[in-house]
């Protein structure tokens, strides 16, 4: 059984259609019930194991450079920062030392 992308005319709406070879009525738009419709062209989708490594390894890459990621990192370290300051009384704005003593 294919599945169609269409375009409503009328509404612009873009929608896919599972057509059974028994539905003999045209199909209609979801949002506007318009019947004045267009098929649009649509490529198939192809996997393989190497594409998809190279598609996650792309999206690995975009998501480590993303600002976001840089932002929740400095928000875990101030969160364990606090944790560490409020619940176990570690003063943090002292140099460690070395367990010798030596410095």
């Amino acid at each position: 059984m294919p599945l169609y992308e269409y375009e409503c005319r009328t509404c612009h709406h873009q929608f896919e259609l599972l057509i059974r070879p028994q539905n003999t009525t045209p199909p209609a738009c979801p949002s506007c019930q318009g019947q004045d419709l267009e098929r649009l062209l649509s490529g198939f989708a192809v996997s393989s194991e190497s594409t998809r490594e190279s598609n996650l390894a792309g999206a690995r890459k975009r998501y480590a450079t993303s600002s976001n990621l840089k932002d929740k990192k400095i928000a875990e370290g101030e969160d364990v920062r606090e944790h560490l300051q409020h619940d176990y009384g570690v003063d943090l704005s002292r140099k460690p030392t070395s367990p010798t003593g030596q410095k």
